[in-house]
């Protein structure tokens, strides 16, 4: 919400169409104008410049949704217009006057470009530009930014991938994906991303987009509502077999590790899809919504007693006979956020199924990871050092 000086407007964002929109308001809640209809997310109030009748905004309006623009757009809904190129993602600031603004844009691989333009967006002079020279000296591999079609076949998705500085296309690398997952985060961005130092140890690094990023609108993530631990697990899966038609990537050396949504959603991961994942290291876990905030989980899964069903599918010990590949579990016993029991109880159900998994305790430590030294053994170990298992279809 953005109160006009006058005191007696509001500007609201809201979803009712599907889309995030701003409207304008008075007081007693009486909509004055709709100020933006875009099929697409809008994302800050920039400036309400009452004197030029006139509202600043940035949305999702690039060429992809990850690039941010500016937008203006007059107090009664007429004359919008963006401002900004939509090949770039873009930060702004404007100035005091509004006749100008500073432009700072990049792509995942073109660094920050700083710009002075113009009220109309033209561009006055260019301020700044970053200096790739010690990043290509350095033999620096660009980071990729890849697209895919989500598990239901027809939704557009994004993920980045990241190759070592020796990359040869002749060569076989395992793949490690980094997640959280979470409704309203992002695996892909388009802000300039240096790559990943674990592929300087002969990796290929990925993250995807599920159907629970941010930035796309009520209606795509409305594809979650009551099937977490379902849909942006099985995009996490659609976005490693979309790579799996590239000679360069080992479909059968492939690992995913996170913390907190991430460490769920590794978890998870390893034992809905044991054909695409063959290791996972699962840091502070919710294995089980009941044993987390309502605030959260009531938000996306409904009310446990009206939606058990949905609360039984989330669980991750309801998966636990389905283990094959290795499995690395951490928690943090003075955890404050994601209970200890979370992880325990995945312990009990992976000993009842008679599996072999591993366990990393941090005494009095919270919600945090592994020791990284620790993981990266443990995946090396997983995924390098050992041939992974062959794939066993679980019976139906």
């Amino acid at each position: 919400m953005r109160f006009l000086q006058d005191g007696r407007r509001f500007i609201w964002a809201s979803e009712r169409t599907g889309w995030r929109n701003f409207y304008l308001y008075d007081l007693s809640g009486t909509l004055l104008a709709t100020l933006t209809t875009h099929a697409f997310e809008v994302d800050a109030v920039v400036r309400v410049d009452e004197s030029a009748n006139r509202l600043y905004y940035t949305a999702h309006s690039g060429d992809n949704p990850m690039k941010v623009q500016l937008h203006r757009v007059s107090l009664d809904g007429s004359g919008e217009r963006r401002l900004t190129d939509p090949a770039f993602h873009h930060s702004v600031d404007l100035s005091p006057d509004g006749g100008h603004f500073i432009d700072i844009a990049q792509t995942h691989n073109l660094p920050p470009v700083t710009r002075l333009r113009d009220a109309e967006g033209g561009c006055v002079a260019d301020l700044a530009q970053s200096d790739l020279t010690k990043f290509r000296k350095l033999g620096l591999k660009p980071v990729e930014v890849l697209q895919f079609k989500a598990a239901d076949g027809v939704t557009d998705l994004y993920g980045l991938l990241h190759f070592p500085s020796n990359f040869r296309s002749s060569r076989r690398y395992p793949l490690l994906v980094s997640v959280y997952g979470g409704p309203g985060t992002v695996g892909a961005r388009e802000t300039f991303a240096l790559p990943s130092t674990l592929t300087e140890l002969g990796f290929l690094v990925a993250t995807f987009d599920s159907r629970s990023a941010s930035g796309r609108g009520k209606r795509f993530l409305d594809a979650i509502y009551q099937k977490l631990g379902i849909v942006e697990v099985d995009d996490q899966a659609a976005g490693v077999k979309s790579l799996w038609d590239r000679t360069y990537v080992d479909r059968r050396r492939v690992g995913m590790f996170g913390t907190s949504y991430g460490g769920t959603v590794s978890a998870t991961s390893l034992l809905r899809h044991p054909d695409v994942f063959q290791a996972a290291c699962a840091n502070s876990a919710v294995t089980d919504y009941r044993n987390y905030d309502t605030i959260y989980a009531e938000r996306y899964l409904g009310i446990p007693p009206e939606s058990q069903a949905a609360y039984d599918a989330a669980s991750v010990m309801s998966y636990a006979t389905n283990l094959q590949g290795r499995l690395l579990i951490f928690f943090g016993t003075a955890d404050n956020n994601v209970h200890p029991a979370n992880s325990l109880q995945l312990i009990a159900a992976l000993q009842k199924a008679g599996k072999s998994f591993e366990v990393q305790v941090g005494p009095d430590q919270g919600h945090t990871s592994v020791n990284h030294d620790r993981m990266l053994e443990f995946f090396f170990d997983a995924l390098v050092f050992r041939k992974p298992p062959a794939y066993v279809k679980p019976a139906q």
